[in-house]
């Protein structure tokens, strides 16, 4: 087992880092680095391989090629990895790989495709939690897993030592509140930009974010402002045109898309299926960063004047 010098607890944003790719496919290591190290100064903690980061469409060898290249990198922030599959003795394996590793967390989704029960549901996180030597942040995603977490399956696994958090982007608040209700102890975060600042009054400690791909100075000022309860009205309309855009076709293709227009990434390449072909015009996106480094700037400058 690794120790570790960061404190999770310290961080609200997490951001799912993309996974830059070269023009012949490959991973594109020199920008992966130069990612984690915009990410780092603006002190926003970082999730690998995620759904953002395509990680269902990258081989095992090539996500743990990345898991190792940013913890040799050794960031000031913490780093978490995700799990996610349908085959358990494979997740288990790569947990087991992961441990030797020098990161602080996981994220834990529902087993794709397979729609289990409560039952099922318990019984694989909990697998999944007595493997890990770190804390693990369930994930409720039923967009993408084809099944909702089980309310009574949060409740099971509440007093588990490694269960640290949960991540819900459901888009139910009521779903949100009916899990912390069911684990009062354990630690929400958004799964979703733009609820940020409504979860947040709700109880949300943070955010696991795409949108910090591209705005990561801005969108750690936005989480900490929902955190805070800065609920201006005109703050936060600003941020869900900004955030829709990022979402008009599927994620991670705008903000890959984006990055690249920001010269951030080589290439806007992804994995099939996906494609950033599917995004007809990028002028939804290149007006939303318009629209978001304005918004930064001046808060940014009133803080200031403020201090």
């Amino acid at each position: 087992m690794t120790s570790f010098t960061h404190n999770i607890n310290d961080f609200a944003l997490w951001t799912a880092l993309v996974t830059p790719f070269t023009a012949d496919g490959n991973i594109d290591f020199p920008s992966l680095s130069a990612l984690v190290a915009e990410q780092q100064a603006a002190n926003n903690a970082i999730l690998l391989c995620g759904s953002t980061g395509e990680g269902l469409a990258l081989e095992t060898a090539e996500q743990l090629s990345i898991v190792k290249f940013v913890c040799e990198l050794k960031p000031s922030v913490p780093l978490m990895v995700a799990v996610g599959g349908y085959n358990l003795q494979q997740q288990l394996a790569w947990i087991e790989q992961c441990n030797t590793l020098a990161i602080d967390a996981y994220l834990l989704t529902a087993p794709i495709y397979a729609k289990p029960g409560v039952v099922g549901q318990t019984q694989w996180f909990k697998a999944l939690m007595d493997a890990s030597d770190n804390p693990c942040m369930i994930y409720n995603v039923p967009s993408r897993s084809g099944v909702s977490i089980d309310v009574d399956c949060i409740a099971n696994l509440a007093k588990h030592p490694n269960m640290w958090a949960m991540k819900e982007a459901s888009g139910d608040i009521n779903q949100f509140l009916a899990y912390q209700q069911a684990a009062p102890k354990v630690k929400m975060f958004s799964g979703e930009d733009g609820l940020m600042p409504y979860l947040a009054s709700a109880g949300a400690v943070g955010l696991v974010s795409v949108c910090s791909n591209a705005w990561p100075q801005a969108t750690h000022c936005y989480v900490q402002k929902s955190v805070e309860g800065g609920h201006d009205p005109k703050l936060f309309a600003i941020w869900s045109t900004a955030i829709d855009s990022l979402f008009e076709v599927a994620n991670p293709i705008p903000v890959k898309v984006l990055m690249h227009k920001k010269q951030t990434i080589k290439t806007p390449l992804l994995r099939a299926p996906l494609t950033h072909l599917e995004l007809v015009s990028d002028q939804r996106v290149i007006s939303a960063d318009a629209a978001i480094q304005y918004w930064y700037v001046c808060n940014n400058t009133a803080q200031t004047m403020a201090e």
